[in-house]
């Protein structure tokens, strides 16, 4: 499909509009979930604690909640993960993005990193939310990376995600093939950090990539109006005039 074949929704509901900062304050977390609203994304994924705010301001609109779980490091207890998972959904979190236990993937644990996911993705699953199974590629090598890939085949995560963007490095080309190659076609692919362009956008769908983190979702997507002839979003207009 060429850039002219594509709707601005095509591309929107692509971001996962990351408000994941530990620094932000509650007027910068408003503001980031404003401008999710403002662009159409596909999700806000926020800060486990602001999950309430998050769906009191997203009711009635089509940009769907997130939150991480076992974040940025997967190494809370299990039991941990799924009250996290249980909490984020009773405050009404549609999507869970959690991080696997990496030490224990890279000691090669894979029976306890197994019943890790399966936990979450259980109590998601049971509450018909979707759960994005974040490996953090950085620290893993190829090998490990494709275990990972096969238990989120065997266990349906809903996607497999490359980084929680606080690693060493977010996701790369050759990453992203890998996992697109390894994880069954029902398990969807989720890039996260570095991503900022236009451009890049463009080359995370066309390797298969069906979700992007990102941070700089306003650049992103003004430049993606700019390419379709759209108008301009006046989002400062818009902030100003909202009941938040």
């Amino acid at each position: 499909m060429s850039t002219t074949e594509l709707s601005y929704s095509d591309l929107s509901k692509m971001i996962d509009h990351a408000i994941l900062t530990p620094t932000l304050t509650e007027t910068d977390i408003v503001n980031g979930i404003r401008l999710a609203l403002a662009y159409d994304v596909a999700s806000v994924c926020i800060l486990p604690y602001a999950m309430p705010l998050c769906t009191k301001m997203l009711k009635g609109s089509t940009v769907r909640t997130s939150t991480t779980i076992g974040f940025p490091h997967g190494a809370q207890s299990t039991d941990a993960k799924r009250f996290e998972a249980e909490r984020a959904i009773a405050d009404g979190c549609q999507e869970l993005d959690m991080v696997v236990n990496i030490s224990r993937v890279r000691s090669g644990q894979w029976d306890e990193v197994r019943e890790d996911i399966r936990a979450v993705i259980d109590v998601a699953h049971k509450a018909d939310r979707q759960v994005k199974v974040i490996f953090e590629n950085c620290y893993l090598n190829d090998e490990q990376k494709i275990r990972l890939c096969e238990i989120c085949s065997d266990l349906n995560a809903d996607w497999a995600k490359t980084s929680t963007g606080f690693g060493t490095r977010g996701a790369t080309v050759e990453d992203l093939k890998l996992m697109r190659t390894h994880c069954a076609r029902h398990v969807q692919i989720k890039a996260a950090g570095g991503i900022r362009t236009y451009e890049s956008l463009l080359e995370m769908r066309t390797i298969g990539v069906t979700r992007c983190g990102a941070s700089a979702t306003q650049q992103i997507l003004d430049e993606c109006r700019r390419q379709l002839n759209l108008p301009n979003i006046d989002f400062e207009k818009l902030n100003s005039s909202t009941g938040y």
